[in-house]
């Protein structure tokens, strides 16, 4: 890992059909639009679409790195993020993030192993943690051979 502090740069151009296009060097570029909440055509990513998908993706990968770490042997994780925009004190903003996360390990693995690390996952996502909302995490383990 790099030393601290880390710097991500994003470049935004909004278009006159109220899209917007994303690039980050060495990156491919990523369209965006307003949500259909907001009137937009529902069929691009929005901003509120990739903040939920930040939480998703830091915690997944998260785990993945924990679990590394640990030398915990796991065979997927599905996690389904949902995040809840709201008013709240006259501005609107999310006021939480439900992630229900599917682990599938062998039955050799330790659950409580598995969901200690989830649950480290969780708590330690950068994302996740700079923001200010609630935070909730479901799991449900599952045992394949």
């Amino acid at each position: 890992m790099h030393p601290f502090p880390h710097e991500y740069v994003v470049h935004a151009t909004l278009h006159s059909s109220n899209a917007t296009t994303l690039s980050k060097a060495n990156l491919p570029e990523l369209r965006s639009a307003p949500p259909e909440e907001f009137g937009g055509p529902g069929d691009q990513w929005s901003p509120e679409g990739l903040l939920t998908a930040a939480v998703a993706d830091c915690f997944a990968l998260n785990f993945g790195a924990i679990a590394a770490a640990s030398k915990f042997e796991w065979k997927s994780l599905g996690a389904i993020t949902t995040g809840k925009l709201d008013r709240h004190e006259g501005k609107m903003r999310f006021v939480r993030f439900d992630t229900r996360a599917t682990l599938t390990v062998s039955s050799s693995a330790n659950a409580d192993r598995a969901k200690m690390l989830l649950e480290k996952a969780e708590a330690t996502c950068p994302i996740s943690n700079s923001l200010n909302c609630e935070r909730h995490l479901q799991i449900d383990i599952r045992i394949s051979e």
